[in-house]
């Protein structure tokens, strides 16, 4: 009798190899196809004459049937499906695996190939050898289908994208994601305490291709004392419907929107939309998603709006902080707001700006949309308008573009010329005139906006120039904002005359210094100048016996409104202890020059804290903040404290919850209303679930969501098998999933949970099942292989379940397991196996 351990490896799998070993030598090669005769005086068994191998017999070989079967392609999977297995049709013995039209639609086969293609069955089944080289094998055992196509078959992938062919609409489903930040502050000086509650998210629900969203916000404010008062609101800020639309590459949307262009400023309106979608590009082909940098004096609530809509909204630590998860179709003008504990309040405008409109030779590239303009308390005000642009691949390197605008007294059209320069990066110009009539006495106003733009990144110089841009706006120009503003509310705000955009960033690795600069300028007509910029460095090097320390310096300018707030930032790190470092740093700004010593410490890999204490001219303040990324929200903390002035505590939480036909789970989010993945352990729980950030466990019923994922990039979950636990064990740890913008994809793992202990079983006539029969569960899923003499071992106990016994290519009875489980491994149980009934014979 052989005993095999308890572990995360499956012994059923051990006992596979142990089988495939003791007869591997004895299986001449010539007999592949027709199917292997065993030599079985090799094995060490005493019973030589009850023996099934039949499994093993004949590579890949599965019985006519249909399964349900996870298809890998080369390197790619695709979601579980049912797939048949027919006898071929010049009836020879063995079966085939039947490829049907619709999973043939998901291979991502060239034009060129799809015409070359037979079928088999009655037309069902897709003939492989139609593919010279082509490759199809069933695994029974991993519960997958292995398909090897030659590359010149496919159309273009790259590592981490797949062709529209194999993406994935996933399933029907109810969101409601949130975004919460509380504060409370108490000023020592007069005695008076604030509190505020604010909070923004996205429901709605999912059905097929459509994607139902409502955006949400609110904001709740109480102050006692000086200037007592309170402040609430509520308020739905956008609904609308959108789908992607694969074979056009494009994003339809209707309902509430704000205008997507690469020509034109963006506005609010009301009404539809169809825009090629750059998310559907290969990466290399993606466009620039927007960015905020600053610097916090102390912890504060950052919240970034446009035209009143809240698009982001977070806490950060004090010190230097980096926005970069905005998404990359917000454009147009974005509002600020940087809210510190101490009750100052930075704000400033960043005009977002997109990289030159480049397009691949002999492609299409458009945006259409249609409407009447609104604003965010859901009002349509101005004129029916249209408009429409395009980017057209002329020649290798070579792109032309344009568009126009009309709209009642509006009309704007814009043309353009881009050239890839290969290695010099990427130039565009264009050039857009507007024509306004505003009223009878003002005439005709007409004017124009000129753009250069320039991106580029210097891989071999460790550089990236992110977005370079000069445009110039003659004053007479009008945007369709502008004329809103003007036409219907009697002022002009805008007048845009200059606009400078820069983001670099320079690695000097063999100095360990690194650079990123950002700077935004921006003149007007008929307001005072806006100057953004903030320069960072950083250096890694080691003095003595300290190694691994970090310097970093950071100097700002904001320039609002005439007013200027510069500020400068220095800290000095050094790694202390296990993954703890310990901090100096010192700010600087108008009012103010604050020194921090500071411990930064990561408790597991959800939970991390800093704390820091000081001096300012007020005199002594401290600083805690606290982070963790838990199963079903992302929660943190802070709390600040300044001599003589101030204090103050804080919290925010990420969440959302996801309900589907296939269950549904509290989780963490991203950004709201985004495309998430869920993930089913078929019912166990507790289960360590990951996608790129921390784990989180599966809920009592076995579901997690995991919502770090990106459309249509080819994402990937996983069990974290080093933190699985001892009474489960999975056989198919890692799945894959492209979706669709919006998407809830659904993921199934292979997981067997429950006790594990060694058994003997026997049949009616006091006999024992075959040498290599195998035993299931109710899941279909196999817990173990018959060994010698009964004796098996047998993993994914639960009392009082039932499992069946196969051997002959089918069920042949079945064992019920007793209500009360041995404590040990080493107990066997004694499990006579009864005759199938006759529904069970049938099933």
């Amino acid at each position: 009798m052989v005993f095999f351990p308890a572990g995360k490896q499956s012994p059923i799998r051990l006992l596979r190899v142990c089988i495939c070993l003791a007869i591997s030598s004895a299986a001449p090669s010539g007999y592949a196809d027709k199917g292997i005769q065993f030599n079985t005086d090799v094995l060490d068994v005493n019973d030589r004459k009850n023996i099934d191998l039949s499994q093993f017999s004949r590579s890949g070989y599965m019985m006519p049937g249909t399964y349900s079967l996870t298809v890998h392609i080369n390197k790619n999977e695709l979601p579980e499906q049912n797939v048949p297995f027919y006898p071929p049709d010049d009836d020879t013995k063995g079966s085939q695996a039947c490829l049907s039209p619709a999973l043939v639609e998901q291979l991502g086969l060239k034009a060129d190939a799809l015409k070359v293609l037979r079928w088999w069955h009655q037309d069902e089944c897709l003939d492989i050898a139609s593919l010279k080289g082509m490759e199809a094998r069933g695994d029974l055992a991993t519960a997958a289908l292995y398909l090897s196509i030659p590359q010149a078959y496919l159309e273009y992938s790259s590592p981490d994208w797949d062709p529209p062919s194999r993406w994935d609409e996933g399933i029907a489903g109810l969101l409601f994601d949130y975004n919460l930040n509380g504060q409370t502050q108490r000023q020592q000086r007069d005695g008076s305490q604030s509190y505020s509650l604010s909070g923004n998210g996205t429901t709605g629900a999912n059905l097929g291709t459509w994607r139902l969203r409502a955006d949400w916000q609110g904001q709740f404010n109480r102050q006692t004392g000086s200037g007592w008062g309170t402040d609430q609101q509520l308020d739905w800020s956008r609904y609308y419907l959108y789908r992607a639309l694969p074979s056009l590459r494009s994003k339809l949307m209707l309902g509430e929107d704000y205008l997507n262009s690469g020509l034109f400023d963006s506005f609010r309106f009301t009404g539809a939309s169809l825009v090629s979608d750059d998310n559907m590009l290969p990466p290399n082909l993606r466009g620039y998603a927007p960015e905020v940098v600053g610097v916090a004096k102390t912890n504060a609530k950052v919240t970034v709006s446009q035209q009143g809509r809240v698009i982001y909204e977070t806490q950060v630590a004090a010190g230097p902080f980096r926005i970069q998860d905005i998404n990359d179709a917000v454009s147009g003008e974005l509002d600020v707001r940087v809210e510190e504990q101490d009750g100052s309040v930075q704000t400033f405008t960043m005009n977002t700006a997109s990289i030159p409109y480049l397009t691949r030779p002999g492609s299409v590239r458009y945006k259409f949309a249609a409407g009447r303009p609104s604003d965010w308390q859901h009002r349509t005000n101005g004129p029916l308008f249209g408009t429409g642009e395009f980017s057209w691949g002329v020649s290798n390197g070579w792109s032309l573009y344009g568009g126009a605008l009309g709209g009642g007294d509006y009309n704007a059209a814009s043309l353009g010329i881009g050239r890839d320069l290969m290695a010099l990066g990427a130039l565009s110009f264009d050039v857009t005139q507007s024509r306004v009539r505003l009223s009878q006495q003002d005439g005709t106003l007409s004017g124009a906006s000129y753009r250069l733009s320039y991106s580029k990144s210097f891989d071999e110089l460790d550089s990236q120039v992110t977005f370079a841009g000069y445009r110039f706006s003659e004053q007479d120009f009008m945007s369709m904002s502008e004329y809103l503003d003007a036409r219907y509310y009697g002022n002009r705000v805008g007048g845009s005359k200059e606009m400078y955009t820069i983001t670099f960033n320079q690695q000097f690795r063999d100095a360990g210094v690194s650079l990123y600069l950002n700077y935004d300028h921006q003149t007007y007509w008929d307001r005072p100048v806006n100057d953004r910029y903030s320069l960072t460095m950083s250096r890694y090097f080691d003095i003595g016996r300290f190694k691994n320390l970090s310097l970093s310096l950071s100097g700002f300018r904001n320039k609002y409104n005439g007013s200027n707030d510069d500020g400068m930032y220095l800290s000095l790190s050094m790694p202390w202890g296990n993954g703890a470092s310990v901090s100096y740093n010192t700010s600087v700004n108008r009012n103010d020059t604050t020194h921090r010593v500071g411990i930064y410490d990561r408790l597991d890999e959800h939970s991390n804290y800093q704390l820091s204490a000081g001096h300012s001219r007020g005199g002594t303040n401290l600083s805690g903040y606290y982070n963790h990324q838990g199963d079903i929200a992302q929660v943190s903390a802070n709390a600040g404290y300044q001599e003589g002035s101030y204090s103050a505590l804080g919290f925010s939480a990420q969440g959302g919850a996801t309900l589907t036909p296939q269950g549904g789970a509290l989780h963490r989010i991203g950004m709201p209303g985004s495309t998430r993945l869920l993930l089913d352990t078929g019912g166990v729980a507790g289960v360590p679930v990951r996608g790129y950030g921390s784990t989180s466990n599966t809920n009592r019923f076995g579901k997690a969501v995991v919502a770090d994922v990106s459309s249509y990039y080819r994402n990937q979950a996983s069990i974290d098998l080093n933190k699985l636990g001892d009474n489960a064990e999975a056989s198919k740890s890692v799945v894959q999933a492209t979706l669709t913008e919006g998407a809830i994809g659904y993921r199934k793992f292979d997981v067997i949970a429950g006790e594990k202990a060694m058994a003997v079983i026997t049949l009616a006539d006091g006999s024992t099942p075959p040498f290599g029969a195998t035993v299931m569960n109710a899941n279909k899923q196999e817990t173990g292989i018959v060994n010698d003499g009964g004796n098996v071992y047998l993993s994914g106990l639960q009392a009082g379940d039932r499992m069946t016994v196969h051997w002959s290519g089918a069920a042949q009875c079945t064992i019920s397991l007793p209500k009360m489980l041995p404590d040990s491994t080493l107990s066997n149980l004694l499990l006579p196996c009864q005759a199938l009934q006759t529904d069970e014979t049938d099933a």
